[in-house]
């Protein structure tokens, strides 16, 4: 009996530990994450919601792109439809992201449990998470998840109480935070990657051909980004696909053979 307490003891008290790392290493994550929802609350109460439904969309939901889309769609009074297909594009990496950190994930989590994990997955979240060396238990997964859904949802909060304080000169000046955040995304990955940033030039383009053509800017917004992120995401996986580890692997022993080859008729 006491052995056993002893070993129920050292397990909590390591649970208790990854809980603290996670905390740690979600800290960073959580306090950007207040900054960037407190402009989407401002924005959220400029378009007529209240701070509870603000806060409980980002409680709820805990995406930054996604959100704004699917707000923006409901305030220009978008069909159910065309926002779900939107969102669902929009946060599709999301579903990607997780399958990739389940295969990181401790056998003994519990499908509850990988579900909630699967919920708290963010872009940072999912960074931090996946370049951990050792297998990820509950615990830390937990941790890591609690501050930065913690800071999106108090932001909001927070944000869109302002939204209906502060004058309108603040709140327009503050409502830029929330585009220089959607630049401050795609600039790094898309000034060290070709690729990345030939499929956010085809999106902006898009965009722009969407807005101004006559005939084209009839055709609703939320459709408007369906159709650009089809486009510029297939002409981004054509024109730059992805080699995978055997093609590198076949193209490198393809090459030997051939070198092996002149070196015989040589």
């Amino acid at each position: 009996m006491i052995v056993m307490s002893r070993e129920s003891s050292a397990k909590n008290k390591y649970k208790r530990n990854r809980f603290r790392i996670g905390l740690t290493d979600g800290l960073p994550i959580g306090l950007g994450y207040f900054a960037v929802s407190f402009a989407f609350g401002i924005f959220a109460a400029e378009g007529g919601l209240t701070p509870f439904i603000a806060s409980l969309l980002s409680l709820t939901n805990v995406t930054s792109a996604g959100q704004f889309a699917g707000v923006k769609l409901i305030f220009t009074h978008a069909p159910w439809f065309e926002i779900a297909v939107t969102v669902l594009l929009i946060n599709l990496r999301y579903s990607l992201m997780s399958l990739s950190l389940s295969q990181r994930l401790q056998p003994d989590i519990s499908l509850a449990g990988r579900m909630l994990i699967g919920f708290g997955v963010t872009d940072e979240i999912y960074a931090v998470a996946i370049l951990k060396e050792h297998e990820l238990n509950f615990s830390y997964m937990l941790g890591l998840m609690t501050l930065p859904i913690t800071g999106w949802t108090i932001g909001t909060l927070t944000g869109a109480i302002a939204g209906y304080i502060l004058p309108l000169s603040w709140r327009s000046a503050l409502g830029i935070a929330l585009y220089a955040m959607f630049v401050a995304i795609i600039m790094p990955p898309a000034r060290s990657s070709r690729p990345v940033l030939m499929v956010v030039a085809s999106a902006a383009i898009l965009s722009v051909i969407f807005e101004f053509t006559p005939g084209l800017n009839l055709i609703p917004l939320g459709w408007r980004i369906i159709i650009c992120t089809i486009i510029a995401s297939a002409a981004g996986a054509l024109l730059a696909p992805v080699q995978t580890e055997p093609t590198k692997k076949s193209a490198s022993i393809s090459d030997k053979a051939e070198e092996s080859a002149g070196d015989q008729n040589g």
